[in-house]
């Protein structure tokens, strides 16, 4: 029998994604909203004894609870094992307290989503390419987390736009490691730019550890927000002499005019992102090149 698929709202888009390779049956639910705004939500599927996918993602706070309410529901309802998809964990870089008092997001986010009943054959939780490693460590109880890496996304973007010389390069030493691994599974120089610290958040670039002179760069970072540090970068990979600039993210979240500002930049020849994030959906420029996730989930499911 085939796994039981259900999606929020936001997610519908790579749900059908999902179901055209067959592999899974359509979950029906019936969701509406009162007046006042409260959300109803009712499955219609049987889910007695079946195992169980709810694909959704904390890209909002309404978003989070309707994954929330629709996964307590599914358990208490008698799915046999329960699998929370999660392209894009929201509040990742909140993912420890720097100054007193701050509240660690992160670390809530996923107490809160530990809270889900337990199944009879459990509970698992996948997680992609998360901006911080340790936050996987977060979730307690009997939700087992599962870090999924997208490196096979990305290293194939990587080989189509990079062509038979480029460096894998990222935005600063924060994210060398990750770089560093792409690069050593591609066969290339990995590059990564070092900064001193100045006055408050004021920084200088001291120096890039690799020669790009004449080569193609192509940028790596795991999430895009507003893409003022990939601007950034790739003005200092110009600076050094940089031929070709790409750049390719996981989570594309392109918040305050990120997209316009990185294609105005006139650095970055193109961007590509999978579809992790909701705000990709609104796309529609030959600059950027989304790609699904819909195959990776499927195998990892």
């Amino acid at each position: 029998m085939k796994k039981i698929l259900f999606a929020i709202k936001d997610y519908k888009y790579l749900a059908d994604k999902m179901l055209a390779s067959g592999k899974f049956e359509a979950g029906e639910l019936e969701v509406s909203h009162f007046s006042d705004g409260e959300r109803y939500q009712r499955i219609r599927s049987n889910i007695d004894n079946r195992d169980v996918i709810l694909l959704g993602g904390t890209v909002s706070d309404e978003a989070t609870l309707e994954m929330f309410d629709l996964a307590c529901s599914l358990a208490s309802y008698g799915a046999n094992s329960l699998t929370l998809v999660v392209p894009y964990f929201g509040y990742s870089t909140m993912e420890r307290a720097v100054l007193p008092g701050e509240i660690v997001t992160a670390k809530t986010r996923a107490r809160l989503l530990s809270a889900i009943p337990r199944c009879n054959r459990g509970n698992k939780i996948l997680l992609f390419d998360l901006h911080s490693e340790g936050i996987q460590y977060y979730f307690e109880q009997d939700l087992y987390p599962v870090h999924v890496y997208c490196k096979d996304l990305v290293i194939e973007a990587a080989r189509e736009y990079g062509g038979d010389n480029f460096v894998m390069a990222s935005t600063d030493a924060g994210r060398a490691k990750w770089v560093e691994s792409l690069a050593n599974d591609l066969c290339v120089n990995a590059a990564f730019i070092l900064k001193r610290r100045l006055k408050d958040d004021h920084t200088e670039v001291s120096a890039v550890n690799a020669d790009v002179s004449g080569k193609t760069v192509i940028i790596y970072d795991d999430m895009i927000r507003s893409g003022g540090s990939i601007i950034n970068a790739a003005q200092t990979y110009k600076n050094e002499g940089a031929g070709d600039i790409y750049v390719i993210s996981t989570h594309g979240l392109f918040i305050n005019d990120g997209i316009e500002k990185l294609k105005s930049s006139g650095l970055i020849k193109k961007l590509i992102c999978s579809d992790s994030h909701v705000n990709t959906q609104n796309l529609h420029d030959d600059f950027v090149d989304v790609r699904s996730l819909a195959g990776l989930i499927c195998g990892a499911v």
